[in-house]
């Protein structure tokens, strides 16, 4: 009896002990606005242009929406990932694609990007649709919707046909939203760390309206990206002002996503 009372002592200790393990929060501190460090371990973000971004955890490295040549990344480590949005030229770049060194990387793509990749890419290809998940190189990727509210809009982004995406990393929700404008998918998330919000006219949306959407659903911390518009920049400081007028506790980081423009 009491071999079998020290047995399931045992066990309720180890359950214990698993359950306080996985329970414990994660401690993330910033540095320089730009890295999450746990322990030794750190996401890296390195903003290349526009919407095009690189991140690196640990021995991963992941490439978002890689447009502008294999010049654009001549610094940068080779992909594990590469994520992409939608069709258009400023998120989407055969070119690019094809002059990256893809040998060890897995691309998520919507069906229409997918429809216009050459079939040597179909064995490192995963096709996602909005709700759609994915896990790669330890990360755990969602698809989420991304599309145009304004009657005048409409036809840049329709609703089905791209994809904003979490990747789920280290502990951390990070959201990069494509283009898109307010929509209610957007409002509906939660339990975001990082956000990277697009805010350019008139192909997404104003920076009141991303504003209101961050207001709604409280990252901790909200990047604005993708702000170029036509014929006008976005007010981000405008936008900054707006989120932090109301929730200070939303931090608003300002990486510089247009290196060779001034303005």
């Amino acid at each position: 009896m009491k071999t079998i009372a020290k047995l399931l002592l045992g066990c309720l200790l180890f359950t214990a002990c698993k359950e306080k393990q996985y329970a414990k929060p994660i401690d993330f501190k910033i540095e320089d606005g730009t890295t999450l460090v746990k322990n030794n371990s750190e996401i890296k973000i390195i903003p290349i242009e526009h919407a095009t971004a690189v991140l690196e955890w640990g021995e991963i490295t992941i490439y978002i929406d890689p447009v502008g040549g294999a010049e654009a990344f001549a610094n940068q480590r080779q992909p594990d990932l590469i994520l992409i949005t939608d069709i258009h030229g400023d998120h989407f770049s055969l070119e690019t694609l094809e002059a990256l060194n893809t040998a060890k990387a897995k691309i998520i793509v919507p069906q229409v990007v997918a429809d216009k990749i050459p079939e040597n890419f179909i064995p490192i290809l995963d096709v996602l649709a909005n709700g759609d998940t994915k896990e790669r190189s330890g990360i755990h990727i969602e698809a989420i919707p991304m599309y145009n509210l304004r009657k005048e809009a409409l036809k840049f982004h329709t609703k089905g046909r791209g994809n904003g995406y979490i990747l789920n990393i280290a502990g951390q929700r990070l959201y990069f939203s494509g283009d898109t404008e307010d929509i209610p998918e957007m409002r509906a998330l939660r339990n975001i760390d990082k956000a990277f919000i697009c805010m350019n006219l008139p192909y997404t949306m104003t920076p009141e309206s991303a504003a209101a959407a961050v207001l709604e659903f409280k990252p901790k911390q909200v990047y604005p990206y993708h702000y170029r518009g036509r014929p006008d920049i976005s007010d981000i400081n405008q936008f900054k002002k707006l989120v932090q007028e109301k929730n200070k506790k939303i931090e608003v980081i300002q990486l510089d996503w247009y290196p060779n423009e001034s303005y």
